[in-house]
């Protein structure tokens, strides 16, 4: 196999067989960020304490609830043989670095195993299985110390993701788009190229650690994956019965006995040394135990179905129209991810998840349920043509903002009244309203207007709360000190156009207000299943509006000198070393960013804050990989990465694409034969 480097250090890799395209394709991540695939992988199999302590021992154990190795062994035993051969080139691709790189010295894994490739398959930033709180599997598995109390959660930045696909008969050429915008943690995948003499030719983001390209597209079809709103992990409220020392759970006029393992886990002591934790861990046929609550042990369902979600999340990569991509669709081993699809014939598509459990609709499934109820148990899986998909829009065009489906195509957008309400739990988000105005009755896209659309600088949430603001300091009274002290600053907001611009005073403000009172309101905006901007409006009294906007105004002054300061003082993006944990420098080298978070509305986020030590923000979190795809005779594609391809602070790659991240400015994509070799910086094949 081949290995060619692009003057962006971006992988295009080349194999006879699609098993050496994967053995080439982890090899170069491994050459890019050995780290980082280490980090993944020890996330994956639950067993990062080994590397980095015993605080970590409790995400480890909520890990191998649902993973236990022998039996990962066992499924990786009587996979298909082709799968099996994918598996095994990772782990040579892998093995063979470590081999022949000395001086890289890994943290705790030094041999690969072909079955650990199926603790990883699905590619979302987090998976499921982070939306089990940590503090709840401590609680009830730590039987040496109770924990201490957990303060109260900081904002949260919106993950997710952006994705669009308009039709051809709205473009200028006739060709279909897609634009591919995934909002994650800084650095979280890579960009490559995978080529085989045998069909594959696949292009796009590849999370570290796994082989397949997980948002991208080949020569005749495109994806792109949005985290969900979907409601598809549920918990089961078990009435457990003490039978000498052995569990068991009511369920129906029964007792069914608990099921129990022993769960063994290593951790790295201060002295360096390795310690071990020792646990019974308990499991209903509903899911593993992952809490109490009032008197009940809490049991929580998911989707661990690791060999379809990896069959399907190769698969997917080799569809050469949508017809292909909704067979590889029935393995239905998509738990978390809305897909937005287009390809070379012209079809668009809007799909939901495809792991989605029939219930019965008279439960709250968002609350746990009674688990001894057989009612409430899962019946199944959804068929495809049940779910409230949208395939070849009348509007020509669908998008997906990390919102509910019911306005993903305009008019022609499934009904929530056609559907179960646990198909959505967390509704409309001004992302998803501004790409409603951006896309509505417009025409003659191109791949350059796209790109101009999913940097648009409009915020909506702002739009819709700073002339409340005003209203609350009109409504004041007249001898009221705050009409005089905020008299200004209210102008300033009255009079701004609630777009982003790093020159703009007014949105400085307007984040850092918005910041304060998310500070204050993000737990209850999560609970009420609203946006934080939704929630503000409809549910933060006008005192606590104005009181945020004073402390706004202090923040800024207390940091900048004046509360009057532009916006690319105070919003940077800086990229200092290699470390997976940020930490920035005031007094050091940094980046203007003109956009902002997700949160009020900006398509192109930026996850951004004060760090300890520092009084600029930093971001760490947003657009990480923008890519817009046109499906004409040959593909035509433009990309961005936060700050470079490599993870080595010495590598020209480091962070050669800030500055074109942080002005949206897309670079051309290598994806035909001709152009790769004209821009080739080195070819190489190791061994």
């Amino acid at each position: 196999m081949t290995i060619t480097r692009d003057e962006w250090g971006i992988a295009h890799v080349h194999g006879h067989s699609d098993a050496d395209a994967v053995f080439g394709l982890i090899y170069a991540q491994a050459e890019d960020d050995f780290h980082r695939i280490e980090v993944n992988l020890l996330t994956a199999l639950g067993r990062t304490a080994e590397a980095s302590g015993e605080g970590a021992i409790w995400a480890d154990l909520r890990q191998r609830l649902y993973l236990d190795p022998d039996d990962l062994r066992r499924q990786y035993a009587t996979s298909p043989g082709w799968l099996r051969g994918l598996m095994q080139a990772w782990a040579d691709g892998l093995n063979f670095y470590l081999a022949t790189h000395p001086d890289v010295r890994p943290q705790v894994l030094t041999r690969f195993e072909p079955w650990m490739s199926l603790s990883f398959t699905e590619g979302s930033i987090g998976g499921d299985i982070e939306q089990i709180p940590l503090d709840g599997v401590r609680a009830f598995y730590d039987r040496h110390e109770p924990p201490p109390p957990a303060p109260p959660p900081p904002p949260r930045e919106p993950g997710g993701s952006n994705g669009i696909v308009i039709a051809p008969r709205l473009t200028a050429d006739g060709h279909a788009l897609l634009l591919i915008n995934p909002h994650t943690s800084f650095y979280f995948r890579s960009e490559a190229q995978m080529n085989s003499d045998t069909g594959l030719d696949v292009y796009g983001a590849s999370t570290w650690g796994q082989f397949f390209i997980y948002q991208g597209f080949n020569a005749h079809a495109g994806w792109m994956h949005t985290s969900s709103t979907v409601d598809n992990i549920d918990e089961f409220s078990e009435t457990i019965v003490d039978r000498g020392g052995r569990f068991a759970y009511r369920y129906g006029d029964r007792l069914r006995e608990l099921r129990a393992r022993q769960v063994r886990l290593a951790f790295r002591r201060d002295d360096g040394g390795v310690g071990h934790r020792d646990f019974t861990v308990y499991a209903t046929h509903h899911g593993p135990i992952t809490r109490a609550e009032s008197g009940h042990w809490i049991a929580t369902a998911l989707m661990n179905r690791p060999v379809a979600a990896l069959e399907q999340s190769w698969l997917r990569t080799k569809a050469r129209g949508l017809d292909e991509f909704m067979k590889i669709a029935e393995l239905r081993a998509n738990s978390s991810n809305d897909t937005l699809f287009a390809d070379d014939r012209g079809e668009i598509a809007f799909l939901m998840p495809q792991f989605m459990p029939v219930r019965d609709d008279r439960f709250d499934y968002t609350r746990p349920v009674d688990g001894a109820d057989p009612a409430t148990d899962w019946r199944g899986l959804h068929s495809i043509v049940s779910l409230p998909n949208v395939i070849a829009p009348k509007t020509g065009w669908a998008h997906n903002t990390n919102d509910w489906p019911w306005d993903a195509a305009g008019v022609d957008s499934p009904k929530a009244r056609d559907y179960p309400r646990y198909m959505d739990q967390s509704g409309a988000n001004p992302r998803g309203a501004h790409a409603d105005l951006l896309l509505r009755g417009k025409s003659g896209w191109t791949l350059e207007k796209l790109r101009d659309a999913a940097f648009d600088s409009y915020l909506p949430g702002f739009a819709m709360l700073v002339p409340k603001l005003v209203a609350d300091w009109s409504a004041l009274a007249a001898g009221d000190p705050r009409r005089t002290r905020l008299a200004e600053p209210i102008a300033l907001l009255r009079d701004w156009d609630d777009r982003w611009s790093t020159e703009s005073e007014a949105t400085s403000l307007a984040v850092v207000w918005g910041e304060r009172l998310w500070e204050q309101i993000g737990p209850q905006a999560r609970a009420a299943h609203l946006s934080v901007a939704d929630y503000i409006d409809r549910h933060v009294a006008p005192q606590a509006r104005l009181d945020a906007l004073s402390a706004a105004v202090d923040r800024l002054t207390a940091d900048f000198g004046d509360w009057r300061v532009k916006w690319r003082e105070i919003n940077r993006f800086q990229r200092l070393d290699d470390s997976i944990v940020p930490h920035f420098d005031d007094a050091k080298p940094s980046v203007p960013v003109p956009f902002v978070s997700a949160q009020w509305g900006s398509l192109a986020s930026f996850g951004a804050k004060r760090w300890p030590g520092t009084k600029r923000w930093y971001g760490t979190s947003g657009n990480s990989f923008v890519a817009i795809v046109e499906f004409g005779p040959k593909v035509r594609a433009k990309a961005v990465m936060a700050g470079g391809q490599s993870g080595d602070p010495a590598s020209p790659h480091f962070a050669d694409q800030i500055g074109a991240y942080a002005n949206g400015a897309l670079r051309d994509i290598d994806f035909e034969p001709g152009d790769i070799s004209r821009h080739a910086v080195s070819v190489y094949h190791p061994g």
